[in-house]
């Protein structure tokens, strides 16, 4: 069994086949090609730990566990933090054991950057992130793949982080405020995990691309309730949390789409260019077990 620390994997991570992987990861949900129970936790009094397992097929069988402790960053610490075991899907093996906070803050990034190009504008010429911790340095590394002629702003609650953030990138614009970094934005990426609401419907724009990856109440109410909401999964994305989203807990699991529908053509996207976009992420196991295969992969690969 391999044992695969977190420089391994994020040097065996592939950025582009990780963005063709979570395509698959969304279809498959969306096709029931998946197995995949919705995630639950043992709480405690500053965290909980998580299970995530999951089926997809052409990747493999996989398990996630995920510490989530929203007060980390006080501590110098991610605040998710994981383990991923892999397992032969034919006769159980145990194939290896790796890493899993690299490999979240990755896979969280990459999906909203394929899940933004499946809704957002074709022209989708800014991009403003919102954060400037662990996923909003994922969240510049994933959309800067993906959208590589957009400009990007870039706000966070700690101007210190934020510049720190921010020199690592050329081309980079730095806004004083969340309502100024996403205004006239394309698209924009809530990275804060914040407990309240970090926008406001009147700061965006019609046909803006709002995607938003924190466990805590990041969206405001007025958009979630004029935007179509797309989702990994409308059975999970509608629970109570930890397995759903905040914001989305008790809708109706009708009124949301997934992405992977978008993806197979079933269900469509954005239908107009002045249309107001809002994928909500919890993060789902599919894109643990794509992402960890890929790694895994690789790892045998090199070996040889």
């Amino acid at each position: 069994m391999l044992v695969l620390d977190a420089a391994q994997v994020r040097a065996l991570l592939d950025p582009n086949e990780l963005a063709d992987g979570l395509r698959t990861a969304f279809s498959s949900i969306s096709d029931g090609s998946a197995s995949a129970p919705p995630r639950v936790a043992a709480l405690t009094p500053a965290g909980l730990l998580g299970t995530m397992p999951g089926y997809v097929p052409g990747f493999g069988l996989g398990a996630k566990l995920v510490a989530y402790f929203r007060h980390n960053h006080e501590r110098g610490l991610p605040g998710h933090q994981a383990l991923i075991a892999l397992f032969d899907p034919d006769d159980g093996r145990p194939l290896a054991l790796m890493d899993g906070t690299e490999i979240t803050g990755m896979r969280t990034a990459m999906s909203a950057a394929v899940a933004a190009k499946a809704l957002a504008r074709h022209n989708s010429a800014t991009v403003a992130v919102l954060g400037a911790g662990v996923q909003g340095r994922e969240h510049l590394d994933a959309f800067r793949r993906l959208f590589p002629t957009a400009t990007f702003r870039l706000a966070g609650r700690s101007a210190e982080k934020t510049a720190a953030l921010a020199s690592a990138y050329d081309g980079l614009s730095v806004a004083d405020s969340f309502e100024r970094a996403v205004d006239g934005a394309d698209i924009v990426c809530l990275c804060t995990d914040a407990e309240d609401p970090v926008i406001a419907r009147g700061w965006i724009g019609d046909g803006c691309h709002v995607s938003s990856v924190g466990s805590g109440v990041e969206v405001d109410a007025a958009t979630v309730s004029e935007a179509s909401v797309f989702v990994e999964s409308r059975a999970v994305a509608t629970q109570p949390f930890p397995a759903g989203s905040r914001e989305l807990a008790g809708r109706d699991p009708q009124s949301v789409t997934e992405v992977g529908e978008v993806l197979l053509g079933t269900k469509p996207g954005r239908t107009s260019p002045d249309q107001l976009t809002l994928y909500k992420s919890m993060g789902h196991a599919t894109q643990d077990v794509v992402a960890a295969a890929i790694v895994y992969r690789a790892a045998v690969a090199t070996s040889r």
